[in-house]
C-alpha cells in the first residue's frame, strides 16, 4: 500500500485531505505543526501522526524518509506570520530563508518544495483527492449578483488579480468600487472583519458609501495547486454576515469549498450571493 506524506496546517483543509487519501486505499503519515494543526488530527485514521515545529524542516525531510514516503501533500494554512514569528529555524529552514530574495509565500513555500524534491520528496497538488470541493463555474447560491454588486465584483477582481501577482495577499473587499480592504499577512477573515469594522466606524458619519460590501477572493495568477489555495469555508459565510458582506466572488476551479454544499446553504440563509468566475 502506498504512503502518502500530508503536511498538516490548520483547519478542516488537512483532516479532508487525510480522509480522501484514506479512502482511495493510501496510508498518510501525517506531520502536524505544533504551532497551527487542529488536535482532531490524531482521530483522522493515520497511519502516524508526528508533532512537530514549523522550524523543523530536517526533522520533516527525515520523518518522511523513514516512514517511506516519496510523495506528499501540503493542506491547511500556516499562518504567514507565524514564520517570522517566535520560531527556531533548524539549519535546513535558515538556509532556505537566507536564500530567498522576497519572503512571500510563494518564494518560501516554493523554496520548501525544491528542498524536498532534492531529497526524494514529490510535493503534490493540494486538491489532488478533492477535485469534487473545487468551485464550480457560475451562481452557486439562489441570489445572483446585484448590478451594484457586479460591478464591485468587476473593480475587485482587477485590484486583486494586480495584488495576487505580486503575492501580497487574495482577497479585498470592496464598496461602491471602492477598495475598503486587501489581505495581507493576516488571512482572508480577520481582512473581512476589518471591512466590516471600518464601514461600521463610517456610520455615524456622512459616508457616501452603501453598508454592503463584496469580498473578492481569487487564485494567484499561474496559482502553484501545490500550496497557498483559495479556500473559503462556512466561517467565512459567517464573518461575511457579521461583517455586512452580501457577496463573494472566487475563482471556478482554483477556489476550494472546503464545507462543500453546507457553504451554500448559510449563504442562502444569509441571503449572500456567491459567483465563481472560469
Amino acid at each position: 500500500m502506498e504512503r502518502i506524506g500530508l503536511i498538516a496546517g490548520n483547519g478542516k483543509f488537512p483532516m479532508l485531505v487525510l480522509d480522501a487519501a484514506r479512502a482511495s486505499g493510501a496510508e498518510v503519515v501525517v506531520a502536524a505543526i505544533k504551532e497551527e494543526t487542529f488536535p482532531e488530527i490524531e482521530s483522522h485514521g493515520a497511519a502516524a501522526v508526528y508533532w512537530m515545529s514549523l522550524g523543523e524542516l530536517g526533522r520533516l525531510i527525515d520523518t518522511f524518509k523513514r516512514e517511506g514516503v516519496r510523495r506528499a501533500i501540503m493542506a491547511g494554512q500556516v499562518k504567514h506570520k507565524q514564520i517570522f514569528s517566535s520560531i527556531r529555524p533548524d539549519w535546513r529552514l535558515a538556509k532556505l530563508l537566507l536564500s530567498l530574495g522576497t519572503r512571500n509565500t510563494n518564494s518560501l513555500l516554493g523554496g520548501v518544495a525544491k528542498v524536498l524534491a532534492d531529497e526524494g520528496i514529490t510535493l503534490e497538488d493540494s486538491t489532488s483527492f478533492l477535485q469534487p470541493l473545487l468551485a464550480r463555474p457560475g451562481v452557486l447560491t439562489r441570489r445572483a449578483p446585484s448590478g451594484a454588486e457586479q460591478k464591485d465584483i468587476a473593480y475587485g477582481r482587477q485590484v486583486a488579480r494586480h495584488m495576487a501577482a505580486y503575492d501580497i495577499g487574495q482577497t479585498v473587499v470592496v464598496a461602491e468600487a471602492a477598495c475598503v480592504a486587501v489581505e495581507a499577512m493576516e488571512g482572508t477573515d480577520a481582512t473581512i472583519e476589518r471591512a466590516g469594522r471600518i464601514m461600521a466606524a463610517l456610520e455615524g458619519e456622512a459616508s457616501t458609501l452603501r453598508r454592503h460590501l463584496t469580498v473578492v477572493k481569487v487564485a494567484k495568477p499561474n496559482q502553484d495547486m501545490r500550496f497557498d489555495v483559495p479556500v473559503v469555508g462556512v466561517k467565512t459565510i459567517e464573518i461575511m454576515r457579521q461583517a455586512g458582506a452580501t457577496c463573494l466572488a472566487l475563482d471556478a476551479g482554483k477556489c476550494l469549498l472546503l464545507d462543500g454544499d453546507a457553504i451554500v446553504t448559510a449563504a442562502d440563509a444569509a441571503a449572500i450571493s456567491i459567483v465563481a468566475d472560469a
